[in-house]
């Protein structure tokens, strides 16, 4: 059974940082585009970075860039998204997806995570 289980979410005040893991079982990470997106309570979901399965290249929307860093761990099966510098704006259920290629399109990933929330607040 193919299956996405974030972690790592929790309270961070304003500026802080956090390290969300994405863990895969039944099927190897490295085979899909993975992303992260978020959503925020009354927003639409959206997509805040994603790293290739062909060449490893990051993704990130502009309004991570320089704060968000993710990364790919094949032995563990598992991607991470480090952010720093967090805002309360980015309160938000943070949740991984795997799919064939990097898209900020949420109906371009086949498989999903059931997400952890980040909250941002001092």
């Amino acid at each position: 059974q193919l299956q996405l289980v974030e972690s790592g979410g929790g309270l961070v005040q304003p500026g802080g940082s956090l390290r969300l893991s994405c863990a895969a079982s039944g099927f190897t990470l490295d085979d899909y585009a993975i992303a992260w997106f978020r959503q925020a309570p009354g927003k639409e979901r959206e997509g805040v970075s994603c790293i290739s399965s062909a060449d490893g290249s990051a993704h990130y929307v502009d309004s991570v860039k320089g704060r968000f860093t993710i990364s790919r761990d094949n032995a563990k099966n598992t991607v991470y998204l480090q952010m720093s510098s967090l805002k309360p704006d980015e309160t938000a259920v943070y949740s991984c997806a795997a799919g064939r290629f990097c898209t900020w399109y949420y109906y371009g990933f086949d498989y999903w995570g059931k997400g952890t929330l980040v909250t941002v607040s001092s």
